[in-house]
């Protein structure tokens, strides 16, 4: 063979190279939700996620919706080994239950859940801090109230993105009354409706409805009620500019690509790890137009102090 065909050999050989998926540790994905990954929010977010690491890694990528307890669990995570998945995803707290105990049994899985604690070896907790997210965010209801009373409707007590709110609304005003409700699930939009009726009736115009199964619902009746929401995990403004006066976004489909490239160059720790703004994994979303240009600029600076610093408004001498 002459030397042009050599080289052209070569050039396409080159070129092949370019844009190939990235090889290493990792070979198959699997997710577990406990609900369904087309809920627009939580669950959606998840398999989002998925597909980025499958776009990235060219890899296969399976999931199971319902995932609710752990004989069900065990049974999904035997059929993900079998099909030579060795990255598994829990998508929840939940999962870090489940996971410390099965894995155990499956020393070459690596094993991801989110918000719990990760006691096994092979085994890694991704918790969001959810508090400085849950201030922000408070920060503009305690602006945007026209009543001096917004409300928070939460899943749980724990999470810190209700504290978080709380302390932000009175920091901006020292005169709102925060009434906070907790559903006991994510996904009880049935009893969240109940407390929402309940919370308007007093006079609550602002409401941050932080449980991702029933935050969507909560924002449509705030809607056809003319009143205002904070957004919660997703960007939500698609719902309503006049209505969603921004969110706190949690970018989960964004981590689960750096998990997966932290796992497949063998970097990926096992434990709880935490996150915040100053990992870009989480962010204020867009803001209404009705938030006035000149606050925005004040928040993104206090979101960037905190970026620097760690400090939070009210945590500065």
């Amino acid at each position: 063979m002459n030397k042009p065909i050599w080289l052209f050999v070569f050039i396409l050989l080159l070129l092949s190279g370019c844009g190939q998926p990235i090889k290493g540790e990792l070979k198959n994905v699997g997710l577990l939700v406990p609900e369904t990954i087309n809920d627009q929010v939580w669950g959606t977010k998840g398999y989002t996620g998925m597909l980025r690491i499958q776009s990235s890694f060219d890899t296969d990528v399976f999931y199971k919706e319902h995932m609710d307890s752990e004989e069900v669990v065990r049974r999904a995570v035997k059929e993900f080994n079998e099909r030579d998945v060795n990255l598994i995803f829990g998508h929840g707290d939940e999962y870090a239950q489940y996971f410390n105990k099965i894995s155990k049994d499956y020393p070459n899985i690596h094993f991801v859940c989110f918000n719990g604690e990760a006691k096994g070896k092979n085994v890694t907790s991704l918790n969001f801090e959810g508090h400085a997210m849950g201030f922000f965010g408070g920060m503009v209801a305690g602006k945007m109230t026209k009543t001096d009373k917004i409300g928070v409707i939460s899943a749980f007590e724990w999470q810190p993105e209700v504290n978080g709110f709380f302390e932000g609304a009175l920091y901006e005003n020292p005169d709102v009354e925060v009434e906070v409700k907790f559903v006991q699930h994510w996904d009880d939009i049935e009893t969240a409706l109940v407390f929402l009726e309940e919370m308007t009736a007093k006079g609550v115009d602002v409401v941050y409805p932080a449980g991702d199964g029933f935050n969507v619902p909560l924002i449509e009746n705030l809607k056809e009620k003319g009143l205002y929401a904070i957004g919660y995990v997703s960007e939500q403004s698609d719902l309503g500019e006049n209505t969603v006066l921004t969110s706190t976004v949690q970018h989960v489909d964004q981590l689960y690509e750096v998990v997966a490239k932290q796992f497949n160059a063998g970097e990926l720790k096992s434990g709880t790890l935490f996150y915040d703004f100053q990992d870009g994994v989480i962010s204020m979303g867009e803001f209404s137009p009705l938030v006035k240009e000149e606050y925005r600029n004040k928040l993104e600076k206090y979101i960037e102090e905190y970026k620097e610093t760690g400090k939070l408004p009210n945590q500065k001498p």
